[in-house]
């Protein structure tokens, strides 16, 4: 007998990629459970499936950055002592990304690449341990929002969050809606799409110096890099990330200030125009503004 959860729940996550570098994801995630029926007559209560495996996936997935382990690119010191981990990843041409944060931020994907089938085989194993005796197979289905219209991928961190979002580099895939002069303008959500492709949205108000982070790779040559460090509940939050690949605002990088930053810029570029800007958060949330 097969049980079957689809829509289960949204991964908001980042990871990162040799070519893309930070990227900024949102996959939903569907699941069947195959077992005999136990003594109620089911195979697990429906109620028990979204409860205990959306809590494992936020606990093992959710507002992390995964980390393809088993790329050469990837260079990890773990300080057990501390319960912090530093992460190096060497790209080519200066740009290098590195980390250096509290274990909880990160999850470890035993593969070269993360992709739906290593972070599905990932959390399959994390579940199995947790499942009753009747489960005996569980599959993964990992998908992302179809999206007709222009998006983007983002990452940012939001040290004043009391939850998971606190953590430095976690992130989204989402959709931009533009609205100019009372007309949706496709014109503007492509230019969008391609500013915030693949991009690391950082708050002015964390960047520090050179002496400020402890970074394994300290003799990497961060002139193209911006560096960024702040304390929030979870500890303390370290990332260098190459300029080219960073957009810089003046505010918090909580969607509400996003989507008041694309609003106001779409002001700057086109001040004669009035604009309504639906910028997302992921799948199906996020925030309006105007300018």
């Amino acid at each position: 007998m097969q049980l079957f959860v689809n829509d289960l729940t949204v991964m908001d996550f980042s990871y990162l990629c040799p070519k893309r570098g930070m990227v900024g994801e949102s996959w939903i995630v569907d699941v069947v459970l195959d077992g005999d029926l136990n003594e109620e007559s089911m195979v697990l209560d429906f109620s028990k499936v979204k409860k205990q495996l959306k809590h494992l996936i936020d606990e093992y997935v959710d507002h992390k950055l995964l980390i393809p382990v088993e790329h050469e690119y990837s260079h990890i010191l773990r300080d057990e002592k501390n319960d912090r981990v530093s992460v190096d990843f060497m790209r080519p041409d200066g740009r290098s990304i590195h980390l250096n944060c509290p274990s909880e931020a990160y999850a470890f994907v035993y593969s070269k690449h993360v992709t739906m089938s290593s972070v599905s085989q990932y959390l399959k194993q994390v579940i199995a341990t947790h499942l009753p005796d009747n489960v005996a197979g569980l599959e993964l289905a990992l998908r992302a929002e179809v999206i007709t219209t222009p998006y983007y991928h983002y990452t940012h961190g939001l040290k004043k969050h009391d939850g998971n979002c606190q953590r430095i580099a976690h992130g989204h895939r989402s959709k931009i809606t533009i609205i100019e002069n009372q007309h949706e303008s496709q014109e503007w959500q492509q230019y969008w799409a391609e500013r915030w492709c693949d991009i690391y949205v950082g708050s002015n108000e964390d960047l520090v110096s050179a002496d400020k982070v402890n970074f394994v790779k300290s003799d990497t040559d961060f002139t193209e890099h911006y560096l960024f460090g702040y304390e929030s509940s979870q500890g303390w939050f370290e990332l260098a990330i190459p300029k080219a690949e960073t957009e810089m605002v003046d505010t918090d990088t909580t969607v509400e200030c996003l989507a008041q930053f694309i609003a106001d810029e779409q002001k700057r570029l086109v001040p004669e125009s009035e604009f309504k800007v639906f910028a997302f958060e992921g799948v199906g949330k996020g925030a309006i503004a105007y300018a």
